[in-house]
Order: C-alpha cells, then structure tokens, then sequence
C-alpha cells in the first residue's frame, strides 16, 4: 500500500495511547507522557483497569472513545495485541504504532502471535501498522513524539529510519548533545506492514526531508525496496548502515531480530544499484548524519582546508588523498589576497596555515577568502588550541563569516575541555564539528560518493535474502 495513511501515523490529529499508564516505569507511563509534553492535538489514554492515567480521564478500549483517533499507540503486553488491532480495525482507527515486544525476536511462541497480529490487521482494508517491538515515531514538526525515548530531537531536514531501537536512543542522545535535527525518525521494528520501502517513498514526497539514513538488518520487500531507492536517490542521498556483513554477525542479527541477514554481497550490490551509499561503522553513520543535517552537499568535491597548524593540516591531506578526495587548487587572485592579509610566513597553498598566533579575525577572513573562490567546493575549518589562540571567539567568528557562505564549511577543533565552548558555537550556527580531521574528512567524502543516477543502472534487483527485522 506505499505511503497510503502513512500521513495518519506521521502527523495525526488526534492519538490514543493504548495501556497508558501511571507506572513510572512502564513504557505507556513515558509514552503518554511525550505525547502530553510536545503534541498540541488531543491526547487519550486507554485502560482497561484505571479510569484516569496521569490526571486525565481514562476509557477501557478504542472503541470506548468519543472521538476517533487518526493514530493508536499500542503499549500492552504481546498476547493482548491482536485483539487491540481488531479494536482498532472496528473504530476505524487508519494508523496503528505497536510498541509493544514479545513476537519475532521471541522464537516460535512469538512468531505465532505476530502471525496473529498480522492476519487481525489484514482484515481492515486501509489500516497501517508500524512494528512491533519498536520504540516509536518522531515527527519533530509537529511535536509527535510517540515513543518510548526520553530526547525529543530539534526540527531538522535529515530523516532517519532504523530496525534497531537501541541505535534509536543511541542517534538521538548524541543528536541532543550536538544540537541536530531531525525531519523523521522511525524505528520500523519487526516491518508486518509498513517497510522500509513505504516510508523511503513517504519521505521523497517530504519537502523538508534531504536526505535519509537508515539501519538495516534486513530487507523483506526487495523489489519495494529497490524502487522506493532509486526514486529517492535520483534527488536525494540515501546513507544506510546494513548490520551482518559476516557469517558470524548475520548469525547475532538474527538472534536478536529474528531477521535472516543473509549474504552480504547481495546488499552491497543492490545497494549500489540503488544509489545508496553504504558505510560500514557507527562513526561513519554518526559523522554522515551531522553533515548531513547541517550542510548542503556540493555538486563537486574540490576541498580547501584551513588550519592554525601545519601538521593537522598535513593529517586532512593525507585523509583526503588516501580517500582518492580532491584538494583544490586557488586562483591567481585567491592567491594575491591571502598574501595580502596572511604573514609572510604562511603556507602559500592548499592546506592554508594561518600560523599559531593567529586572532580569530585572521582565521575567519582566510576561510572567507578560500570560500570565494570557484576553484573551491567546501572548506574544511581545523583549529588546535594555543597559548596565544581564543577557540571560543574564533568559532564566534568563524560562524559570522558563514552566516554569508553559499558552500558548506565542516570544523574541527581539536582538544578537549578548552575547545569545548567553540564547539558549542558551532553546534548552534549548524556547522559540522568533528573531533580530528580525519573524522571530518571521511564524512565529507563518504557523503560525496554517490554513484551513478539510479535510471543508468542495468540489471533486475538482486534476491534479498527472506526475513524480518525487529527494533531492539
């Protein structure tokens, strides 16, 4: 059914919260509580056995309510889901988030009551179920966060789809300490219905979504999957994590999913056709996201970097080269304007050493000058701490010169508690910061690799291996 009522989950009106709860410890507790705290539309808990949850008046089922709810977020214990599903389907309830775990991941008792859950969903022609056993659904915009996740994530413009609720709570407590955005996140659990396809083709009809990460542990629509890519990579950049490269991890992948990982092969040429870009560790994941989130990625890749010392500077080349990256190459004219304003002691080329002592002025106007030039694509920005060096008004600086750039600008300030607050000026003003030079170089470069448009691909998709993931 593709994105069909998939708008009734992301951004619903109205949301009961089935097995809400007083319990503090309980997931309906904090899921009822997220929803109170961030979502302006209507609210209602359902309990079967209390007749108020957290001061507001309770109703024993679905089919109790005054008002229908557009979406249903179900908290209660796995042998009871069916028959909520069926509640659900008989209200006319279109989206249903079932939090709940216990089923798949569970053995054959589990995957017998997913079975049941699937077949009760069947039934109602139209009703879209996302999971179960997963955390939730983020729709920061509107302030929906139906989850189980302490962190509401700021607005942002990068979406983010995993199987793996523990990689959910993971992403999002970094995302609240570097200041990213999100416009989605997802974590799609066991996938009986909506798949990592419906929601790729829901996202590249999103205005606000430019670009997408996923964690992937399995894929069961191949042929969806696929199709919903190569649309959205023909605009987009896709950057996917797929867990179970080896026999060894395929096998801990399925134990804690349920999912057949499968050969990886098979995924690492499927996603080439589809023009994903694979990565192949969580830094690489974390490093993308943040570029992503904060920058517009140039068409081209020539990189200019600019340092207030020689070595870091000499670390980024090599990262760069060793990535086969480009170093640009500055004009006639760059050339006699950094002269003009640099020591005479300067690096004169590409790295740009503005030298140890350098004030923050000089550093910002050096970046300033390199971002003229059209020989330059981006710029990466390196600072080390010194005696004579502020981080903290430097950065201030630095984000005033960007506040007027066309082209992306990533940072590193390396150290530790004397950085500290520069990078925290960064983080606000939306520049990518990374802890050494390396980190920022393989993330600009990662999110450069982008293969061919999906419609000069040759070949049918190969054949996923069969299987289901969940969200833990």
């Amino acid at each position: 059914m593709s994105i069909f009522n998939l708008d009734k989950i992301l951004q619903p009106d109205r949301i009961a919260v089935v097995g809400a709860s007083d319990d503090a410890s309980s997931v309906g507790f904090a899921v009822f509580r997220n929803l109170r705290r961030s979502f302006e539309g209507d609210v209602l808990p359902v309990n079967r056995s209390r007749r108020s949850v957290q001061g507001v008046r309770a109703r024993p089922s679905v089919g109790d309510l005054l008002d229908r709810p557009d979406l249903a977020v179900v908290c209660t214990p796995a042998p009871s889901v069916a028959g909520v599903i069926r509640d659900c389907g008989k209200a006319g309830i279109p989206g249903v988030v079932v939090i709940s775990a216990g089923f798949g991941e569970r053995g054959p008792g589990g995957k017998a009551l997913e079975a049941e859950v699937l077949q009760a969903a069947r039934r109602f022609e139209g009703l879209r179920v996302i999971g179960p056993n997963c955390l939730g659904v983020i729709f920061p915009r509107s302030g929906l966060n139906a989850s189980f996740a302490g962190v509401m994530p700021k607005d942002g413009r990068v979406a983010f789809v995993s199987q793996s609720g523990a990689v959910c709570t993971s992403v999002l407590d970094w995302a609240q300490e570097e200041e990213i955005g999100f416009s989605c996140f997802v974590s799609i659990g066991n996938m009986i219905d909506v798949d990592f396809g419906d929601l790729i083709d829901y996202l590249a009809a999103d205005s606000q979504t430019e670009a997408l990460v996923l964690y992937v542990e399995s894929i069961t629509e191949a042929r969806k999957f696929l199709s919903a890519a190569r649309a959205f990579t023909r605009t987009k950049p896709i950057v996917a994590y797929k867990a179970g490269r080896f026999p060894e991890s395929a096998k801990a992948a399925s134990s804690h999913t349920g999912a057949m990982a499968g050969e990886d092969a098979v995924y690492e040429a499927a996603f080439e056709r589809a023009g994903i870009v694979r990565i192949l560790d969580s830094e690489d994941m974390f490093d993308c996201a943040e570029l992503l989130a904060r920058q517009r990625i140039p068409r081209r890749e020539r990189l200019a970097i600019v340092t207030n010392a020689g070595g870091p500077g000499v670390m980024a080349t090599d990262a760069l080269m060793a990535r086969r990256g480009a170093l640009a190459r500055f004009s006639q004219s760059t050339m006699a304007k950094l002269n003009g304003m640099l020591p005479a002691h300067w690096s004169r080329g590409n790295p740009v050493d503005v030298l140890g002592d350098a004030p923050p002025e000089r550093f910002a106007e050096a970046v300033a000058l390199v971002l003229e030039d059209d020989g330059v694509d981006a710029v990466l920005a390196i600072f080390t701490p010194q005696a004579m060096t502020d981080p903290a008004a430097t950065a201030q600086k630095l984000t005033e010169v960007l506040s007027r750039a066309a082209k992306p600008v990533l940072s590193s300030w390396m150290g530790g508690g004397s950085v500290r607050e520069g990078i925290r000026i960064l983080n606000r003003a939306n520049v990518p910061t990374y802890s050494t030079p390396e980190h920022a170089v393989r993330a600009f470069r990662i999110s450069r690799r982008r293969g061919a448009q999906p419609q000069q691909r040759r070949g049918g998709p190969p054949r996923f291996p069969s299987g289901r993931g969940r969200g833990n």
